[in-house]
């Protein structure tokens, strides 16, 4: 990599006790961990994460930047609060409105359901269901108070006020756990409310098989999602209303009685029949609370991968908050036997758990990184998930924009994870990196040019459609960075010396006489006029304006100093990025939350915090990090508003690596830029048994020296081996 060179929640006992007892009271116990003295009360991570993070509104406009119009919601968090495992096929969580986000909005005082499947992106919310009583008429709903919400991960309980029903939700991989407790003995019922999703229900059915269980299937998109559940009591009827209709609902009637009522329910994309075994393989017999603690354990398992020490309790509330985020997608789509259908349609079985695509565009910056790190068999799985789909196509699938799925590949091989056929993913790579028709557009025009040209527009507007080029060359260019890397480490050196040329394009979409990145039309022209801070959709760059892509290097940073004319002058633009107001003026709904020109609220300018680190200014860097740490997470009225989309979890990432001290500024690279963490002492658990801390040797924000294992670091970068051997890493600050 052409870079510089390589080359925390400390409170009293007590506190600490009383919060280990309320878990232990309220959300049962962790007994895969270790024998602890009577004296040490188990630490309980998942007790830190707060689901409803995310799920508030932006509503400041000093904040936002801008004042939104009005009925618009700007693009924060877009977040679920439900149950759901780590990449698990089931995420069950109370929806609020459909065709928003992830269904939930915060500041909304009724429930339309609890649906099965999320994600964030205004798709999925799948399999609607909402417990009612009593004469209960359409349109089907319930006001609901925060005070009788809450959740953890893998757990949520509500009070539908309006039916008079209390709600709890837990799940496994695959299956939904639902507890009902009704305050009336009589007239209890459930509605499946099959005709709605976040897209288009086309069309749906429900059968009752027996007296105690129904099945059935949603069919949204390109999506067939089957279900099969089965109720503790008896169903005395099932009430259908225009089978598969875009109006049409089902209602089951149950049996009067006091105790609490259980449905217990199983997800399948091949068939009803896998849904039930799924079911019947996750839950079974289990009890609610069993399948609760479950769900609990298997996140504490995951959580105490990485252990932070002297944080105040925001930032640890926000640091596994996030690092729960960054778990949830992508998701699991084979069932316990093994099948699933493959991207024809076509029912499989393979030796590996089949996964939805990444959100490439977003999460390879950081998340994907992580997910390496943390869950190297969901990570091998994963590849081996868009392998299948590459051979099938001839083509590795991609996420929105660019061709992101290889820095993933490359950067897993390359940290030392080859289970899977490097070969043939290297294969489907290069026909990306070459060949119409896949993933990368107007790939021709890229190679022949070495840039993707847009169109001459008069008065273009922040939603003219276009071909973003500026972006598209971009990141274009950093592909080829990666591919190269894998075509290098697999001794393919006429593909590697063809694709690390072509990863210097990102220089031919620099304009030296602005010292910005900037349109070209088709003739090789500037485009003119150019108003460097005006945001835009599509046209020149991808939901961003010039001076948030202008620091888009990562592969070859010090080459982009000099494009700037040195590093006198690189500082002055970056000083210049967090400084320049934004224009309130200048109005995109994904584009808010600004330091300056820099928008946390959006990922194309995520890696430009780091970039005074190539003019050796670390502290520059740092001030602007913490400030995005103590003031871009957690925010609003309520405290659980983020800055923007969390994307899948990438913006959680950023705020987990941030928080660490480490970054993976090209992840497709195995090394990591080191900053100065928020806290004490950062303790990897890795899943060889090896460990790696991090410690801050003093309170001090500016960095001045970094030790790895007693000696000192040559530069600003660690190898991945440490995550390999273990090893300490001492931040000396001042």
């Amino acid at each position: 990599m052409n870079l510089v060179q390589p080359l925390y929640f400390q409170t009293g006992k007590f506190l600490l006790f009383f919060l280990s007892f309320l878990f232990i009271s309220c959300n049962s116990t962790n007994q895969d961990n270790e024998e602890v003295e009577d004296d040490e009360p188990q630490k309980s991570y998942t007790s830190m994460v707060n689901p409803f993070i995310g799920t508030a509104p932006l509503t400041d406009p000093e904040f936002i930047g801008y004042t939104p119009p009005e009925g618009w919601r700007v693009w924060a968090g877009l977040v679920f609060p439900g149950s759901s495992l780590p990449n698990a096929m089931v995420q069950l969580s109370p929806i609020t409105e459909y065709g928003t986000g992830a269904g939930y909005e915060y500041e909304d005082t009724e429930i339309l359901g609890f649906t099965h499947t999320n994600k964030g992106h205004w798709n999925l919310c799948n399999i609607p269901i909402l417990p009612v009583s009593g004469n209960a008429k359409a349109p089907f709903k319930s006001s609901f108070s925060h005070n009788t919400e809450s959740a953890s991960p893998g757990y949520y309980e509500v009070n539908l006020d309006d039916y008079g029903i209390k709600v709890r939700l837990t799940s496994t991989l695959r299956s939904g756990f639902h507890e009902y407790t009704y305050e009336n003995e009589t007239d209890r019922k459930i509605l499946f409310d099959l005709a709605k999703a976040n897209h288009g229900v086309s069309n749906w059915e429900i059968t009752q098989e027996d007296d105690y269980s129904i099945s059935g299937f949603q069919h949204v998109g390109g999506d067939k999602i089957h279900f099969y559940a089965e109720s503790n009591v008896n169903i005395k009827k099932l009430d259908v209303q225009k089978m598969g209709e875009k109006d049409g609902y089902a209602i089951l009637s149950l049996e009067d009685g006091k105790n609490p009522v259980s449905l217990k329910i199983g997800l399948s994309y091949v068939n009803t029949e896998n849904a039930a075994q799924n079911l019947k393989e996750e839950i079974g017999k289990a009890d609610f609370e069993e399948i609760k603690k479950r769900a609990n354990n298997t996140w504490e398992d995951l959580l105490k991968t990485i252990e932070v020490t002297g944080g105040n309790e925001k930032q640890n509330e926000m640091f596994y908050s996030s690092f729960y985020r960054s778990f949830l997608w992508p998701a699991l789509r084979s069932d316990v036997n093994g099948e699933f259908k493959d991207v024809k349609g076509e029912i499989q079985k393979k030796d590996f758990n089949y996964y939805t695509n990444p959100s490439f565009w977003d999460t390879y910056r950081n998340k994907l990184v992580l997910l390496s790190i943390v869950s190297p068999e969901v990570t091998t799985d994963i590849i081996k998930t868009l392998i299948d789909k590459g051979e099938k196509t001839g083509f590795i699938p991609t996420f929105f924009h660019g061709d992101h799925a290889a820095p993933f590949i490359a950067g897993t091989y390359l940290r030392g994870n080859s289970s899977f056929d490097v070969e043939k993913a290297y294969e489907l790579l290069l026909n990306n990196a070459y060949k119409d028709g896949g993933p990368r557009p107007h790939i021709k025009e890229y190679i022949e040019k070495g840039y993707i040209s847009d169109p001459d527009v008069k008065n273009p507007e922040v939603e003219t459609k276009a071909k973003a080029g500026v972006s598209k060359t971009l990141e274009y260019a950093y592909d080829d960075y990666s591919v190269a890397q894998l075509a290098k480490a697999l001794g393919d050196e006429e593909k590697y010396e063809d694709l690390i040329k072509r990863s210097e394009n990102y220089k031919n979409v620099f304009d030296t006489s602005t010292n910005f990145m900037r349109g070209r039309l088709e003739n090789g022209d500037w485009i003119s006029p150019f108003d460097t801070e005006y945001p835009y959709y599509e046209y020149m760059y991808r939901e961003a304006n010039a001076w948030q892509v202008s620091f888009f290097a990562p592969h070859n940073m010090p080459e982009l100093v000099k494009l700037y004319g040195g590093a006198d002058k690189f500082e002055e633009k970056l000083d210049s990025l967090f400084t320049l107001p934004w224009n309130p003026d200048h109005i995109a709904r994904n584009v808010a939350s600004f330091i300056g020109q820099y928008s946390h609220g959006n990922q194309p300018a995520h890696e430009a915090p780091f970039s005074y680190y190539f003019v050796d200014k670390p502290e520059k860097s740092q001030e602007i990090i913490d400030e995005i740490l103590g003031d871009f997470y957690g925010v609003g009225e309520d405290g659980l508003a983020l800055s923007g989309m969390d994307d899948a979890g990438e913006m959680s990432a950023w705020y987990v690596f941030s928080a660490m001290g480490l970054y993976p500024l090209s992840p497709a690279d195995p090394e990591y830029l080191v900053t100065v963490p928020i806290f004490e002492e950062v303790k990897w658990n890795l899943p060889n048994g090896k460990t790696l801390t991090i410690d801050r040797a003093n309170s001090g924000r500016n960095l001045k020296q970094i030790m790895v294992n007693d000696e000192e670091l040559k530069g600003y970068f660690i190898s991945h081996d440490l995550f390999k051997s273990g090893g300490e890493v001492e931040i000396i600050t001042e």
